[in-house]
């Protein structure tokens, strides 16, 4: 039954037995309980399931959630994630430290982009292969990005392809080990007493911190719940991003924030759910239909992408051209669907709280 808490032997004798359960919301990637044990302790049980749009791959799905866990869990002072008690490998089964979740605050932001800092942080060259490398946009995602131009009737400058070529090769995650949540979006974190912790660490890898730190300007672009941050949070939250980042390291953020954005926003993939990545091409989508995922629309999502990345590259050389075709791309989407809206701003972000991700927190549905 599916309100039975998959407790083998083992975790019996690891973790104690099991009194009271509640089968929580959560995706159907996974089932996710929240157990009161016989000595009266809370703990959340999370199984990783074959249901919903990846079960082929769910044992890998576990490995990486895992390790994304115990590596998140070597942070110092306030933890940044739950902490792992045990877990169950046949079963596909974790038993997490239960985490009491204060609720929302106005302020949200500069706690979420220490934590988030302070996660990328607690990796370095000595964990490659601890993780699978952040993967990025590909060449096909760069010739998908051009060809919509072409259906748009926008010419593309000649030196895009060229520079486009570049952007690939600085977003190369090969020689940066940070650790990346893989999908920070706000429902994966929870504000505890002691600060932000994330969950949901099933598309963990190692990379380049700043592929988390553009989800500020580039509008959480893995996210059901997209939004705009813009003008003094935007400003204090890469602030304290990077003052946190180089308080752990004693070093600046590696590499150029605009690349990740831009690496961001050449990939159609990210302008749908999960569930339908690697499905199609995204971007030979968006002028015959502009395909919803939550309250946010596909043009409305590029929209907002194009504007962020002509905005950075004015004065970057090396990706000049890239930023006069994303606002000749932002103009022409304007003129064909004027009813286009920007992203909600980030105070919008109760409504996120509707859905969260594969870990629905741990807060009682009210």
């Amino acid at each position: 039954m599916l309100n039975r808490v998959p407790f083998d032997e083992a975790l019996l004798s690891t973790v104690g037995t099991p009194r009271q359960a509640e089968l929580l919301d959560s995706s159907p990637r996974s089932r996710v309980w929240r157990v009161r044990l016989a000595d009266r302790r809370l703990v959340i049980v999370k199984q990783i399931t074959d249901g919903g749009d990846a079960g082929a791959d769910a044992d890998t799905r576990f490995s990486r959630e895992v390790a994304g866990l115990r590596l998140a869990g070597r942070a110092s002072g306030p933890a940044v994630a739950p902490a792992v008690l045990a877990t169950d490998l046949p079963s596909r089964v974790m038993v997490l430290e239960h985490l009491d979740d204060l609720g929302e605050i106005d302020d949200w932001m500069p706690g979420y982009a220490e934590s988030l800092a302070r996660l990328h942080a607690l990796t370095g060259p000595a964990d490659a292969g601890a993780l699978p490398a952040w993967s990025g946009p590909t060449a096909t995602d760069a010739e998908s990005f051009l060809a919509l131009a072409g259906a748009l009737d926008v010419p593309v400058p000649s030196k895009v392809p060229d520079e486009l070529a570049g952007l690939l090769q600085r977003l190369d995650p090969t020689p940066h080990h940070a650790l990346l949540h893989g999908d920070p979006c706000p429902g994966n974190d929870l504000r505890t007493a002691d600060g932000v912790r994330f969950v949901d660490f099933e598309r963990a890898s190692l990379g380049n911190g700043l592929i988390g730190l553009a989800y500020f300007r580039i509008g959480f672009p893995t996210c059901w719940c997209a939004m705009s941050v813009t003008a003094a949070p935007l400003t204090e939250v890469e602030d304290v991003s990077r003052t946190t980042w180089r308080g752990l390291t004693g070093k600046d953020v590696p590499g150029d924030l605009a690349d990740a954005c831009a690496g961001w926003l050449i990939q159609g993939d990210a302008l749908v759910e999960r569930a339908h990545r690697g499905t199609v091409d995204q971007f030979a989508r968006v002028p015959a239909e502009d395909f919803a995922w939550g309250h946010v629309s596909a043009r409305e999502r590029l929209l907002h992408r194009l504007g962020v990345v002509a905005g950075m590259t004015r004065d970057r050389d090396h990706l000049h051209a890239v930023g006069r075709l994303s606002s000749a791309l932002a103009d022409r989407l304007l003129e064909r669907w004027s009813p286009l809206r920007p992203l909600p701003p980030q105070d919008a972000r109760p409504w996120c709280q509707g859905r969260r991700a594969a870990f629905p927190g741990t807060r009682r549905p009210g």
